[in-house]
């Protein structure tokens, strides 16, 4: 009787059934087996993986999560059985209860982790059943740290941070906080200097991390420390961008980044001296830098004006390496006869100034052959009043729109924002659509897009 309601209450048995194979007296399950026996007839082990090989960075003490990314885990971490367990194959089909590490010895290479699993087998029941996974460790350096060792010095970007006071407690509070929340932990090199301390990355992104980091705990101003100091100006839009000929490194500068640190120009179109490519070889493939393809190379040059007068070679890096080729023309910048009085280039003690650097590929020559014949294409002007101008000021202006309309045949992304216009006086020749088109500029027979008189004025 259950005192407290007072009224009798039935005692309940669990009772128990035969195993069906062994006959042994047993908790009644949809299988009708013990689980000894149940075990013997289902191993839902079956199918899954019992030896894995696993990738371990010894220099930087971080794992290979294929295909490429590296992850930092200590031995016998929550991180490391995580990235155990994800390593395995075919664990959607059961379902996980438990993982640990089996402790091994350190120098064995091995490690070991114990798995229990469960799944539904025979007519709904529920088995559960523990296994061991072997992971062979096998030591490969990640290419940051192969990069490290061979060459210590390689480094693609990096931070240089500077405190322009007479006290170094804020480098001291700084360093704390990178030290809490590794910050510099993808960096490859980290020197001293007198006034801060220089960061070097493997990878321009980490650099980039870094930097918004110290940005967040102090104030901060950002340059572009892993250009130049010499860059060329490759286009001008809401953005100028830059690149660095001798490594391809670029940026982009708004207008607000530019105004608040305004910087002359070097040299201008007007200083391009024309070359002669006597050889070249190629130090990479192709890339794409802002949409415009590069490429480096070793090249050898020679200025036009010194044939006949001297036997001046020049030995330099291009980043035309794609369009040039031995007997082609090029325009460049001679750094070599050229005086530059500049207090910025003044700042970089013991930098090495190249020889020449060329801007653009010439086609000048083939140009010449076709000078007196007008182009398939014409642009419209705006109806500007114009004052009664001199000679010379008009042969200006014409030789500058005649600079333009050969840009335009050069730089297809120029091309893209204008309007072509088909030209009436164009008379297409057969004998000359068999010579044009050898080493031709990239766009030089640009496709007009529009009727000169189906459009109205503008």
């Amino acid at each position: 009787m259950d005192i407290d309601t007072g009224m009798f209450t039935v005692p309940q048995t669990v009772g128990s059934v035969l195993c069906c194979k062994c006959g042994i007296p047993m908790a009644p399950n949809a299988a009708n087996m013990c689980v000894k026996c149940l075990r013997s007839e289902v191993d839902i082990t079956e199918g899954l993986q019992k030896h894995v090989i696993i990738v371990h960075c010894p220099e930087c003490d971080t794992w290979l999560q294929p295909p490429r990314t590296w992850i930092k885990a200590q031995v016998e971490s929550k991180e490391l059985l995580t990235f155990c367990v994800k390593r395995l194959k075919n664990l959607n089909k059961i379902r996980l209860v438990h993982a640990e590490f089996i402790w091994t010895e350190p120098h064995s290479k091995r490690i070991k982790v114990k798995l229990v699993v469960q799944k539904e087998v025979l007519n709904g029941a529920i088995l559960e059943q523990s296994y061991t996974v072997e992971y062979v460790q096998q030591e490969h350096m990640c290419e940051s740290c192969a990069r490290v060792q061979v060459n210590p010095d390689q480094w693609v970007a990096a931070v240089l941070l500077r405190q322009h006071v007479s006290h170094r407690r804020t480098f001291f509070y700084l360093e704390q906080l990178i030290l809490k929340h590794g910050a510099a932990a993808s960096a490859i090199k980290i020197t001293q200097m007198d006034q801060g301390i220089d960061f070097f990355f493997s990878n321009r992104s980490h650099g980039v991390k870094f930097v918004k980091f110290v940005g967040k705990v102090s104030p901060v101003r950002s340059s572009f420390g892993n250009l130049g100091p010499i860059v060329i100006c490759t286009k001008v839009t809401n953005s100028i961008a830059l690149l660095d000929p001798l490594t391809l490194r670029h940026c982009f500068l708004d207008a607000d980044q530019y105004w608040r640190s305004i910087f002359k120009s070097l040299h201008t179109s007007r200083d391009l001296v024309e070359y002669i490519v006597l050889d070249v070889e190629m130090v990479s493939s192709e890339v794409n830098v802002g949409g415009t393809r590069y490429a480096l190379a070793d090249a050898q040059v020679a200025r036009v004006s010194d044939f006949g007068k001297n036997d001046t070679i020049f030995n330099i890096k291009t980043h035309l390496g794609h369009l040039l080729n031995p007997g082609d023309y090029a325009l460049g910048y001679d750094l070599y006869g050229a005086n530059s009085n500049d207090d910025e280039l003044d700042k970089y003690k013991g930098l090495v100034i190249p020889d020449v650097i060329l801007i653009k590929k010439s086609y000048e020559e083939k140009r010449l052959k076709k000078r007196s014949k007008p182009r398939a294409w014409k642009l419209k002007s705006l109806p500007v009043e114009v004052d009664a101008k001199g000679r010379g000021v008009q042969e200006k202006e014409a030789s500058e729109y005649e600079q333009f309309l050969k840009d335009l045949e050069e730089n297809p992304d120029l091309v893209f924002g204008v309007n072509i216009y088909h030209n009436k006086e164009y008379q297409p020749s057969e004998m000359a659509s068999e010579t044009d088109g050898e080493d031709a500029p990239p766009t030089d027979e640009i496709e007009p897009t529009y009727e000169w008189d189906a459009l109205d004025p503008i």
